[in-house]
């Protein structure tokens, strides 16, 4: 008689709560980290890979179910198969009532591709997963050429490491009760939105640079400033450039992911992240480039303090934490965080997501040629990574224009940076 395998439950963390509320078509709430090859894939070669990766990363051979008061996931014994990339990107992974895995493997010609639904991980998550995923690629395929001196898998943590709930486990209730009065609500008014004709059939417009990450820091240095802060007041600017006249007494508002695992000890494989606000208000003037940097570092140095991300957590965990919050029926839930999420929208004008660097043993270079990041959007937004000296800057936008985007790499190119185009349309 074959014997049954045991299923486990795993409570949601306090981010991921949100995706499954707001995920829709025109915000799938999936995003995609890609690596670009010097040589076609081998599909083959790719399946063995991911069948060995998967097995360090349980979390990820789930589906997501909905309970009385909150969603959870339930492992599952289906393995991801890999896949010739046919779907549209960003494509729905969470569909309600559907027990399907909520990541996906495939591939087209060169290029690798991961997509994963928000609920499941975030950027740092997903690169630790396309890291490994890669080096078992790597060592398959080339392990002849490699011979002795194939590299040692850097696991970065163990299996139990990369479970763990981080938001859980940094909340401190009596620092959030001592804070509550010391808060105070800002009043904000309503950022400037970006409008466009939408593309048929919620489909997104993928625009990528590729560029020397030399070239980039070499211009931003000239600023005296980092890299980040740089490529955010650039969308700033390039936002600007293309607003209405009658709309620019509006702030430009940039939402701004920040990996947490930065500041507290995290080896976390699921969601660890907050968010920070970076407001510009241009009024008519024209603004002066070095002004918008200066205001856009003030705000990092707000947005990064220890006590201010502290505040943060405890601040959402309490909501999640709340008597009341928790026994409220799901359905509701979900209505109250779509009305949230539609709130803090009209904050909002895009957002700039900067992943960092992915980082490969140097055996694998002569392989590999780039590594890039896009996410679902549901307003026009950029999200970055590095790879050696190769930057991939990608835009994506639900809308046919693309003004904002040639202003954006037309001020790099002005600089002396080469910058390679590509686009899914």
């Amino acid at each position: 008689m074959k014997q049954q395998k045991e299923v486990n439950w795993t409570k949601l963390d306090n981010a991921s709560k949100l995706f499954p509320a707001v995920a829709n078509n025109k915000d799938t709430k999936v995003f995609r980290l890609a690596c670009e090859l010097y040589e076609d894939v081998d599909s083959k070669i790719l399946q063995k890979s991911l069948d060995l990766t998967i097995e360090s990363f349980p979390l990820y051979k789930s589906v997501l179910r909905r309970g009385a008061f909150w969603y959870y996931f339930e492992s599952t014994d289906t393995n991801p198969k890999v896949e010739l990339e046919s779907n549209p990107l960003c494509a729905p992974l969470y569909i309600k009532n559907q027990r399907n895995l909520l990541i996906r493997v495939f591939y087209y010609r060169k290029r690798i591709n991961v997509e994963i639904f928000h609920s499941l991980t975030d950027g740092a998550g997903v690169i630790w997963f396309m890291e490994t995923l890669i080096y078992h690629y790597m060592t398959i395929r080339y392990g002849d050429i490699f011979g002795d001196s194939i590299p040692e898998l850097n696991f970065k943590a163990s299996i139990s490491q990369k479970m763990d709930d981080s938001f859980g486990k940094n909340y401190n209730k009596e620092d959030n009760t001592s804070q509550k009065l010391k808060n105070k609500k800002e009043k904000s008014r309503p950022a400037y939105h970006i409008k466009g004709n939408r593309i048929a059939e919620n489909r997104m417009k993928l625009i990528e640079g590729s560029m020397s990450v030399k070239a980039v820091l070499d211009i931003a240095h000239e600023y005296n400033t980092t890299l980040t802060i740089f490529m955010t007041s650039l969308l700033l600017y390039s936002i600007y450039k293309e607003m209405p006249a009658n709309k620019k007494k509006r702030p430009v508002v940039l939402s701004v992911p920040i990996n947490l695992r930065q500041y507290y000890e995290s080896a976390t494989a699921r969601n660890f992240f907050s968010t920070m606000n970076i407001s510009y208000q241009f009024n008519n003037s024209s603004p002066d480039f070095e002004e918008i940097i200066q205001s856009v570092s003030e705000g990092f140095k707000k947005g990064l303090t220890k006590e201010q991300l502290d505040k943060q957590l405890n601040h959402f965990m309490s909501l999640e934490k709340n008597l009341l919050t928790r026994v409220i029926p799901l359905p509701i839930k979900d209505y109250v965080l779509r009305i949230a999420n539609r709130l803090n929208d009209r904050k909002i004008t895009s957002s700039i997501s900067n992943i960092g660097k992915i980082i490969m043993p140097s055996e694998f270079n002569n392989y590999i040629r780039q590594f890039s990041i896009c996410v679902s959007a549901r307003r026009p937004l950029i999200t970055l990574c590095t790879y050696e000296d190769r930057i991939v800057i990608s835009f994506t936008s639900p809308f046919e224009e693309t003004d904002m985007q040639k202003t954006f790499f037309q001020f790099l190119s002005q600089k002396g940076v080469e910058i390679e185009i590509t686009s899914n349309l």
